[in-house]
């Protein structure tokens, strides 16, 4: 039997376990940017959870005021085409990880999550939200990117339709209340019943049997996690 660890991971990730639920918060004392090191301490917790039998759930949390504000701006403003490209497919991965994980994710988002934080988002199951002013949403194209296609193709599975257009080609960023309109957000409540809100749902989760969940997201999810798997493939093989 594979256990999930306790305490402290990084200086950027602990792990908490409460029951049978394992929570990982993410705090590096500023906007808990997604570097290749923080990707790989999430990956790592999250393929230990989904192997310990006891884990019924994940809830994924962020530093107060801020979920993620996205890849590291160190990396991303380079120049390094390699390290970009690198440093974004690993991210991929992870958010491919997230919507494939054999137990649920559920997100408790406490203020912005933007670009790479967003699509986070779009890789849990629960995303729970705060009433308050934040900005959540996809601004890659304000700010002179294209979105990788996984980062579409998730999009297209978990947004609405009907704001598809403005949360990807012209960026728009919301509250969590817009951003519930629009499919980044399931439920938005008062910050200071978020972590319990979460476990809530991570408790209720925890009726459901873990292959029946597996076998069942593998099925609804399996058109957009095949081309997600392509498309971050084809990536990686790009800088290779």
């Amino acid at each position: 039997m594979v256990k999930l660890p306790l305490g402290a991971m990084s200086d950027h990730l602990s792990i908490e376990r409460r029951g049978s639920v394992a929570i990982l918060t993410m705090d590096d004392g500023k906007v808990n940017a997604l570097s290749t090191s923080l990707i790989k301490e999430l990956s790592q917790a999250i393929s230990t959870a989904e192997a310990d039998p006891t884990t019924t759930a994940v809830v994924l949390v962020g530093r107060e005021g801020k979920f993620s504000a996205g890849f590291d701006l160190g990396v991303m403003q380079s120049g390094d085409f390699a390290a970009i490209v690198n440093l974004v497919t690993d991210g991929g991965e992870l958010v491919h990880q997230l919507y494939s994980c054999s137990v649920p994710v559920i997100a408790a988002c406490d203020g912005h999550a933007l670009a790479a934080g967003a699509l986070i988002l779009l890789g849990c199951d629960v995303r729970i939200g705060t009433e308050g002013a934040c900005k959540i949403g996809l601004n890659e194209a304000a700010i002179g990117m294209v979105l990788p296609r996984w980062a579409i193709t998730i999009a297209q599975d978990r947004l609405a339709r009907t704001h598809l257009q403005r949360c990807l080609a012209t960026a728009r960023l919301t509250d969590a209340r817009g951003a519930m309109e629009a499919g980044f957000i399931d439920r938005v409540v008062p910050a200071d019943e978020l972590l319990s809100t979460a476990l809530a749902e991570a408790e209720q989760m925890s009726n459901i049997q873990r292959d029946a969940y597996a076998g069942t997201i593998e099925i609804v999810r399996a058109e957009a996690l095949n081309a997600m798997r392509d498309q971050i493939s084809h990536d990686r093989a790009s800088v290779a």
